[in-house]
């Protein structure tokens, strides 16, 4: 699958859930934004790092980076790999310093972003998800008080819903994504709505 790459736009208190951020990424050269609700103590992480606040301890994400680091490895990128019930799922991918070794981990994606930054590493994700999540935008990039309306648009929409709105060929698509990933709750869906339009 293709991968877009993506940078964060912005990271704001969620008015709708109290003592969560939404954090908005958006796809590095496009119109498109995903919002994501976060944590207090994953925000507060990825703000740091933003800022470069040097804490007088290290943090979590500090110490992940510190153990990677004293075993050879290092993060290559991180993906912003599914959504499932209007839930986010993440992959770190690492390698050895000496190329040899290669290890994908899961992850939050707060937590993988938090990683991603103190990495210094890109941010990517599928067009899937940002197809099923993403809003587009009409400027480059968002204001802070345009986030939490970016927010309130992106609530998940049924798959039903979503596939309405595709073209066949967006459907065959998404149908063999989903068969290779072994979605066939998914795949069943897509193929009804396939054979609905013949």
């Amino acid at each position: 699958m293709e991968k877009i790459k993506l940078e964060i736009l912005g990271l704001s208190p969620s008015q709708s859930q109290a003592g969560s951020f939404a954090l908005v990424l958006g796809e590095e050269y496009g119109n498109r934004r995903l919002p994501i609700i976060i944590g207090m103590f994953e925000a507060q992480a990825i703000a740091i790092e933003i800022e470069k606040i040097q804490p007088n301890r290290p943090m979590t994400h500090d110490l992940f980076k510190s153990f990677a680091k004293a075993f050879n490895y290092t993060v290559n990128e991180i993906i912003i790999s599914d959504l499932r019930e209007g839930i986010f799922f993440a992959r770190v991918h690492c390698s050895s310093a000496d190329g040899l070794r290669e290890t994908i981990i899961d992850a939050r994606p707060s937590d993988a972003i938090a990683i991603a930054l103190r990495f210094s590493v890109p941010i990517y994700t599928y067009e899937t998800i940002l197809s099923e999540a993403g809003i587009v935008s009409g400027s480059q990039s968002e204001p802070d008080d345009a986030i939490e309306e970016i927010v309130q648009q992106s609530k998940p929409r049924s798959l039903s819903e979503q596939i309405k709105n595709m073209s066949l060929d967006e459907l065959h698509r998404i149908l063999d994504e989903s068969l290779n990933n072994e979605e066939y709750e998914k795949a069943a869906k897509i193929r009804d709505e396939i054979a609905r339009r013949n």
